[in-house]
């Protein structure tokens, strides 16, 4: 199947807990697809910094508020990578941090940020074209999105791969407190009254526990192009 076939997707979702490969496999759709990548993970990250930089208490709504308001994030490819930029700065490496994972969960709870980030994501893909990746895509930010879907993965295989992926990092950092930090990152995604994780009715749920990426992006093609097959069928 040629990639060619499947290039009329405008918006594309992938949802999924941490660990569950949802990154990987967004960005590998978006370059087959020549779509953009859009990190909203990344963007609730941005604000959790900034938060911590300017002393912000997270139960403070009207100041994160405002911090979102100020926020200028911009996605820029570089040699091949996509990075984030606020105004002038790379905060791509600096929001990739076990604390920055648990501030962005924090703040992503938070109705206020949830809003201005939701209109922001929302900006950002009116083009169309675009692989967004998160945790309320297909439910709350796209809901009428092209093709959703929902990627997850057995618990222990998603603490081995974060693990690896802390260790790729240079931190020091054992198995036991990776595992320890995802459950708590899980609850905290699960129960969270705004926007908990969940898979959309109408996504697809992809186990990627035995996949590789490209298995997984594969499954995916098939799907888009199953979908404007069909599409061609009605019309």
């Amino acid at each position: 199947m040629s990639v060619g076939a499947v290039a009329v997707a405008k918006i594309i979702t992938i949802d999924g807990p941490a660990g569950s490969g949802k990154s990987t496999v967004s960005r590998l759709l978006a370059r087959k697809l020549n779509y953009t990548y859009l990190d909203t993970g990344a963007m609730y990250r941005a604000v959790a910094l900034l938060a911590k930089r300017e002393g912000v208490d997270l139960q403070d709504r009207e100041k994160l508020s405002g911090l979102c308001r100020k926020l200028n994030l911009q996605f820029k490819t570089l040699d091949g990578a996509t990075r984030l930029f606020a105004g002038a700065e790379d905060i791509s490496s600096a929001i990739r941090s076990p604390e920055m994972d648990m501030l962005s969960s924090a703040v992503s709870a938070v109705q206020e940020v949830r809003e201005a980030m939701t209109f922001l994501q929302r900006k950002m893909a009116a083009g169309g074209g675009v692989v967004a990746e998160g945790r309320d895509m297909g439910t709350v930010v796209f809901p009428h999105a092209d093709h959703k879907f929902f990627v997850t993965a057995d618990p222990e295989v998603r603490a081995g791969r974060r693990y690896r992926e802390r260790l790729e990092r240079g931190e020091s950092i054992s198995r036991d407190d990776v595992e320890s930090e995802l459950r708590k990152r899980d609850e905290q995604d699960r129960t969270r009254a705004l926007a908990p994780l969940l898979p959309a009715k109408d996504a697809i749920v992809i186990d990627t526990t035995a996949l590789t990426p490209e298995d997984v992006v594969a499954r995916m093609l098939r799907s888009i192009d199953k979908g404007k097959k069909a599409c061609e069928g009605i019309g």
